[in-house]
């Protein structure tokens, strides 16, 4: 699992699982061992609640497991008290994400690392082919058509966004319309 491997430096700490959902990552993480403790946090009860059932049918770890409902855009966590957070597919979800990836900014530890993945507006795989200035034109006629909630982004959005909020080191893999990325908060890992 990739985010596994950009999360090695989090080895130890508190991962923060954010937008669970069913908790299908943060079982995984918490599987793994490698960290002290995992937090999954959404803001639909609903869903916390079908990722509790999920972790009520038995799991093989010691780690635990906390799950709290809370707006990723007002994290309930001290500032500098993260090791890592993670965000399967959730950012286009996000209502706020700029709101959303500072409060995650704040929490992380200095030398914390941030791995997330979403979708891309449908032009992303000409994009890549061709280069995404190339095609934005079309990707912002197409974005203007759209009448959905959810948010479509391109790379450049995602840099971009990571950079505002302090986050660097920015490095993503990236399949036609899927990317999953990360960024680190400057500083030493304590």
């Amino acid at each position: 699992m990739t985010a596994q491997n950009w999360m090695a430096s989090a080895a130890g700490g508190v991962l923060l699982d954010a937008s669970c959902g069913s908790g299908l990552f943060t079982r995984r993480f918490a599987v793994s061992n490698r960290y002290a403790a995992v937090i999954g946090l959404d803001y639909s009860e609903a869903m916390l609640l079908e990722a509790d059932e999920r972790m009520r049918e038995g799991m093989p770890s010691s780690t635990p497991i906390t799950l709290i409902r809370a707006d990723v855009s007002r994290l309930p966590f001290a500032t500098g008290s993260i090791d890592a957070v993670h965000a399967g597919a959730a950012l286009h979800c996000w209502p706020a994400p700029g709101q959303a990836m500072a409060e995650v900014s704040r929490v992380l530890k200095p030398g914390g690392v941030f791995v997330a993945s979403t979708f891309l507006d449908p032009t992303s795989p000409l994009g890549e082919l061709i280069g995404d200035a190339t095609v934005l034109p079309l990707a912002q006629a197409l974005s203007a058509q759209r009448s959905t909630s959810y948010r479509w982004w391109n790379e450049q959005e995602l840099r971009d966004l990571c950079t505002m909020v302090g986050l660097t080191g920015f490095e993503r893999i990236r399949t036609r319309q899927f990317i999953q990325f990360t960024a680190k908060k400057p500083g030493r890992v304590i």
